[in-house]
């Protein structure tokens, strides 16, 4: 790790990482969580993760929750990840490119409509 050399850049760390704690707080109106088993890695789930990560925070959503888990069990259709919304069965999407998640984010977690052709299951695994 390379050196800090002020305190406005250490300012600027910690900031980075209250943001990505806050994003992990349970206390939200939904909850996105990212299968990051070794399979869901290789089909590309950190390239997804960071998409959503971004995108939410291009929105201006903070009241969303991001999280890893391991594998879901769904190799054949990995990248996936699961989208619990407030008052709403959880939703789980398979094939999840960085595009893709873009568009969950906009439709499924703004807009509130199921991204229908992305739908692997509903409901709890």
């Amino acid at each position: 790790m390379a050196k800090i050399k002020s305190l406005e850049e250490l300012m600027k760390i910690k900031e980075n990482a209250l943001k990505e704690l806050k994003m992990r707080d349970s206390e939200k109106r939904g909850k996105i969580i990212v299968a990051m088993g070794t399979c869901g890695i290789a089909a590309g789930a950190k390239e997804t993760l960071k998409a959503i990560v971004e995108t939410l925070n291009e929105k201006g959503i903070d009241d969303i929750a991001v999280v890893q888990s391991g594998c879901f069990g769904l190799c054949d259709v990995e990248p996936t990840i699961e989208v619990h919304m407030e008052n709403s069965e959880p939703i789980i999407y398979g094939h999840v490119t960085p595009a893709q998640a873009k568009r969950i984010i906009e439709q499924h977690v703004i807009e509130g409509k199921v991204v229908g052709d992305l739908i692997v299951k509903r409901g709890e695994l």
